[in-house]
């Protein structure tokens, strides 16, 4: 795997290259061009330039977050072919400039969705949090003006201002939409797309819906095992697979991350990791990374990625917002920087604890073959007495 922490550009993040160039391990960023709106084509020249602005912090591109994909798509409006044309020329111009991984997602309207970004915890940290109830007491129209106090006057992903605006068209966009027919919509996206990801081994990796249910009567179609190898089989081609996100997955406590992921082997193409607190089912706040401070067992999610030959970007999913940091919400720099360093530790403990299971296995077969040597040995010294002792066996039997 290559440790990587998201990077929204100089434009829009209060974190630096040189300040994420500093966290151990770290030599990459999943990054995007955040000014894009969904169904815009990204030109060349513009990649290149992100890519060199990178590269001037001895640093490179380990993949792009996100390729926004349009309401248009989604819905498979009259506008779907041209908006998929420009898909394609954008993913053409990934290609050319050696970008070969890019993260989406095909949830209507909400990117995701959360009740609270500034949650105080017991510790004084702040933290990103849900509450069913919460949201279902707020107007889907508002939800962006009731929040945008606690953005610390930055521009959310998925909640930009010029798509909040239009909340109310793009749910009247939505209408007669279901499961099925958002299926049918993404199977038809992936299928046009397929052959300019074949040609430039670009590895699209779908980001799971946040949370895994239907949130102000939208549907949800990534939220779980089923669906996801549905997906995959749908569209079998190895460039189609998966972002796999612990915390979005997650939400649903019915959902056994590390059976997914070993359900998912061969088509994990990106890794959030980021832990959960749940105070019930419909409430949870982020959490550190750290196991005990949340729900998650994080050494089981990062060694099933492990055993199941994961070697694709990963980054620490959000963070807690700490000693005195003012942010993007979840996005601030030091607990994202804890949370690289513990869940490489926890890889490396897994690659130390396989390495160590093979040892143990090479010296019992090593003691198995020098016990097989000196019975053939025997048997060949004293071949009546062998025979002898297995008559011996079946009287007993």
């Amino acid at each position: 795997m290559e440790m990587t922490l998201r990077w929204y550009g100089s434009k829009y993040d209060t974190v630096k290259l040189w300040q994420i160039r500093q966290v151990p391990g770290v030599k990459g960023v999943i990054t995007t061009l955040y000014n894009k709106q969904a169904g815009e084509l990204w030109e060349q020249d513009e990649i290149k330039a992100l890519k060199n602005e990178v590269a001037a912090e001895n640093m490179h591109i380990a993949g792009i977050e996100s390729v926004n994909v349009s309401d248009a798509i989604k819905a498979a409006t009259p506008d779907r072919d041209k908006h998929i044309d420009n898909y394609i020329k954008t993913l053409e111009n990934l290609g050319k400039e050696d970008i070969h991984m890019v993260c989406y997602n095909f949830m209507p309207v909400f990117d995701w969705t959360r009740s609270e970004l500034a949650r105080k915890r017991p510790d004084g940290s702040t933290v990103l949090a849900y509450t069913q109830e919460a949201i279902d007491a707020l107007d889907p129209e508002k939800m962006f003006e009731t929040l945008s106090g606690d953005t610390n006057g930055s521009v959310m992903p998925g909640w930009e201002p010029e798509r909040m605006e239009h909340v109310k068209e793009l749910f009247e966009l939505y209408k007669g939409i279901d499961e099925e027919k958002l299926f049918e919509n993404i199977v038809y996206f992936l299928k046009a797309i397929m052959p300019v990801c074949n040609k430039y081994d670009i590895k699209m990796a779908i980001h799971p819906d946040d949370p895994a249910w239907s949130v102000f009567g939208l549907p949800r179609i990534i939220n779980n095992e089923k669906n996801i190898l549905k997906l995959m089989k749908a569209v079998d081609d190895v460039h189609n697979g998966v972002t796999f996100c612990s915390g979005s997955y997650g939400t649903s406590l019915e959902n056994d991350l590390p059976h997914m992921i070993r359900a998912l082997e061969g088509r994990i193409h990106f890794a959030h990791v980021r832990n959960l607190k749940f105070i019930s089912p419909t409430n949870f706040e982020e959490s550190a990374h750290l196991s005990s401070d949340g729900t998650f067992d994080m050494y089981e999610i990062v060694k099933a990625l492990y055993e199941t030959g994961f070697d694709g970007p990963i980054r620490p999913d959000h963070g807690r917002m700490i000693w005195g940091e003012v942010a993007m919400p979840g996005y601030g720099l030091y607990d994202r920087a804890l949370g690289a360093t513990y869940i490489n530790g926890i890889w490396l403990s897994a690659s130390k604890r396989v390495g160590f299971s093979c040892a143990i296995f090479l010296l019992f077969c090593r003691f198995l073959c020098r016990i097989l040597s000196r019975v053939q040995c025997l048997s060949r010294a004293c071949p009546i007495l062998v025979l002898s002792g297995m008559h011996a066996q079946k009287e007993n039997l």
